[in-house]
């Protein structure tokens, strides 16, 4: 709800957007042992995003004209997370290959490390409004606990954000050797938070590289959610809070949920395997995985589709955070309020409130009275909501829109 503000409009938060500097405007974060480096790699770097040549890449690091584009689509306020390419990698840090080599890693690491700032001044710009998730790399743990540290009581970061591991390059998820980095995150009240397109599997240069990608983007993102679950990480640390970006809507997760108890029951009866192997850890656990999923994890729903919607009480609806994936096609703006009509006509306005705004305030720190003023001025209204959508606009490119047969997830 507007705490204390106008009952007749909604606060929207939306709990994914991105947001990165150009590439220069990296150089001032980092260390001056690495400008030479830098020059060098910016003289040579192609970015591999389409966004990278539009007329509105400047959505990205233009505070000003970026926060009036999401005020106009109705948006008070708005979690951070990275779209620009940081130095010293060579595509995007969600998906880009980890480093093998100590000397890889500081370069890549130098590189978060600037983004990292660059996102608190950017976060400061508008006060309350916005807030980040800083970058980590798994593939050095003390790094990683250092920045968590560093990051902890910042009001402009409200989440680490750990790239999905791909198979055969550091320790999976769920080994022990992540505990330091567990306990940091639950220590400084800082969400991990994965996002699609990480973990999988370098492949080749070939014509079905793309689409084969694309189809098992999902399952290498969802990869963390049963590490986790299976290597008791949930059940060490009950308090670590894991929240799983732009991975789809609440259908799957709890078909997930389901089907990881279902699988557990089978691997605790010896009467139903092949194999032996110790059941003994498994045997002895307290909460099954479908009740850790819904102790521990958190959804950013990039998009709530109207299909998805009905299967939203699988999952308490204060762990489901409505995103509007701005600035990126496949996002909601310009047409916002017509993804909300199309999704939530339909919904009670308290569940609605919840999902579009009060789960993300609750998990990541936005102060609801605060923000009511701005609400009160920009929020969509109730009433415009709950108007059901009869024809989607033109030329609306959101996966909102999206019809059940054509859904990603």
């Amino acid at each position: 709800m507007n705490a204390s503000g106008d009952q007749s409009r909604l606060t929207i938060i939306s709990a994914d957007t991105h947001a990165g500097a150009d590439i220069e405007g990296y150089r001032p974060y980092l260390p001056a042992q690495w400008a030479d480096d830098f020059t060098d790699w910016a003289a040579g770097f192609e970015s591999a995003w389409l966004d990278s040549d539009d007329d509105d890449y400047f959505l990205n690091y233009d505070s000003e004209r970026r926060l009036a584009a999401l005020e106009d689509d109705g948006i008070s306020a708005e979690v951070v997370f990275p779209n620009t390419t940081p130095p010293f990698f060579t595509g995007g840090s969600l998906a880009g290959t980890l480093a093998t080599t100590p000397e890889a890693h500081a370069r890549q690491w130098a590189g978060l490390q600037a983004h990292n700032r660059w996102l608190i001044d950017f976060c400061a710009a508008v006060p309350g409004r916005r807030k980040g998730v800083i970058q980590l790399l798994p593939t050095d743990v003390n790094d990683a606990v250092s920045e968590v540290r560093w990051a902890a009581g910042r009001p402009e970061i409200c989440g680490v954000l750990l790239a999905s591991v791909p198979p055969n390059t550091v320790a999976p998820l769920y080994s022990s050797d992540y505990d330091p980095l567990w306990a940091a995150c639950v220590d400084a009240e800082l969400p991990v938070v994965t996002h699609a397109g990480s973990g999988a599997p370098s492949l080749p240069d070939h014509p079905a590289t793309m689409p084969v990608l694309v189809y098992e983007y999902a399952f290498w993102s969802h990869r963390t959610i049963w590490h986790l679950v299976f290597g008791g990480v949930f059940e060490r640390f009950p308090d670590l809070q894991l929240v799983i970006t732009e991975q789809g809507g609440s259908k799957w997760l709890g078909a997930l949920a389901r089907g990881l108890d279902s699988k557990l029951d089978t691997l605790v009866d010896p009467k139903k395997q092949t194999v032996k192997f110790d059941r003994s850890e498994l045997e002895q656990r307290g909460l099954r995985p479908s009740e850790l999923i819904a102790r521990n994890c958190w959804l950013g729903a990039s998009f709530m589709q109207p299909h998805d919607v009905p299967h939203r009480h699988e999952l308490a609806l204060d762990h489901i955070m409505w995103g509007s994936d701005f600035p990126h096609n496949e996002g909601t703006t310009p047409y916002t309020r017509e993804a909300l009509r199309a999704a939530f006509s339909d919904v009670p306005m308290d569940e609605v409130r919840s999902m579009v705004g009060g789960a993300a305030a609750g998990l990541y720190g936005f102060d609801l009275a605060a923000l009511a003023p701005v609400a009160d001025r920009l929020g969509p209204t109730v009433e415009e909501i709950s108007t059901p959508l009869d024809e989607v606009p033109a030329d609306a490119t959101s996966y909102a829109f999206l019809p059940e047969y054509l859904a990603t997830y």
